[in-house]
């Protein structure tokens, strides 16, 4: 199934979605290669296509202050606008559109499927790929009660992102490094787009959880960090919740280590110097409890990927009575 993309300049055919801005040829492909140009018409190549449908708990998005306990219908397909030395999701970001195993679901189909759970999830490849069929979808879910959350590299314009958000109750968003040196080599991006879209996501209101996967000897650095940490605290909000992921050797990264323990320790060490006051660690045992920023009080107890007892009363730490940053 192919639709007409969204956000596309007829007389250059350059496509507006996200921040490469690719000028495309007729009969090629933007560098998602899911998204073509067909006699002057652009066409998302992904629409209706489903690689993947799970259910999953919340907080495996990571989302930890976002409906904790609930769960998510976790959908993905194909395609990408980054080119991570170290993706992990090698088979769906770089997949086709055109592969055999993509199952053909209407928008109708998949919210009815979201039904059974508390909501869904676009995540596994970057969600802005397919964005016309989440848009779609998403109308729909909000429509029966269901939240609705991208897992995203936040390379999405303003444009696509304000269409969108109305619909859009949280994303994850993946600010890879604090470098525009590291996306430029690393994943074959810019910086600047993505703080751009968390800064937007926040303005719209939108839950924002942001993750930082610290790749030792790359973006692990103290001031580099500490700069994102300062940036986060002074461009969002001290209360935007902040995980710091373990890297774990992938792709065409394999000849590095896993992120030692301690420096996932010292990275969150940094954030709280810096003011930030939910903080957690990913990809490794550790604990991440929340706890009330202001008494220290455990509000919230967690697993690995799980919520267990909630001590909050009507939003608020039980003992001091601070109101804790979750939606609940």
């Amino acid at each position: 199934m192919i639709k007409e993309a969204d956000f596309w300049e007829r007389e250059k055919v350059k496509c507006g979605l996200c921040a490469h801005g690719c000028r495309i040829e007729d009969g090629e492909r933007g560098i998602c290669r899911v998204r073509e140009n067909r006699g002057g018409t652009l066409y998302s190549l992904v629409y209706g296509k489903a690689a993947s449908l799970t259910p999953d708990p919340i907080e495996k998005k990571p989302l930890y202050h976002f409906h904790p306990g609930t769960t998510a219908l976790s959908f993905g397909t194909v395609g990408c606008n980054f080119r991570c030395l170290y993706c992990q999701n090698l088979s769906l970001s770089q997949g086709d559109p055109d592969a055999s195993y993509l199952r053909e679901i209407p928008p109708e189909d998949i919210a009815n499927m979201t039904k059974r759970y508390d909501g869904i999830a676009w995540t596994y490849n970057e969600p802005t790929m397919s964005y016309e069929y989440s848009y779609d979808v998403f109308k729909l879910v909000k429509g029966n009660g269901g939240y609705t959350v991208y897992v995203t590299n936040g390379y999405m314009e303003k444009g696509p992102l304000k269409k969108i958000g109305p619909y859009l109750d949280a994303m994850n968003i993946d600010v890879k490094a604090f470098s525009e040196d590291f996306y430029k080599k690393v994943v074959g991006a810019r910086l600047e787009p993505v703080l751009k879209t968390c800064r937007r996501g926040h303005e719209l209101g939108i839950h924002i959880e942001l993750t930082y996967l610290v790749v030792p000897g790359y973006n692990d650095g103290a001031k580099e960090v500490g700069e994102f940490c300062s940036w986060v605290h002074d461009e969002l909000d001290e209360n935007i919740v902040v995980h710091f992921s373990r890297f774990h050797p992938h792709h065409k990264m394999r000849d590095l280590s896993p992120t030692p323990a301690e420096k996932m320790r010292e990275v969150r060490e940094i954030a709280h110097e810096k003011g930030l006051n939910y903080v957690y660690l990913g990809n490794l045992p550790a604990n991440n409890d929340t706890i009330c920023h202001k008494c220290g009080r455990t509000v919230l107890k967690r697993g690995y990927f799980s919520s267990g007892k909630d001590e909050l009363r009507d939003g608020k730490c039980p003992k001091c009575g601070e109101i804790i940053p979750i939606v609940l």
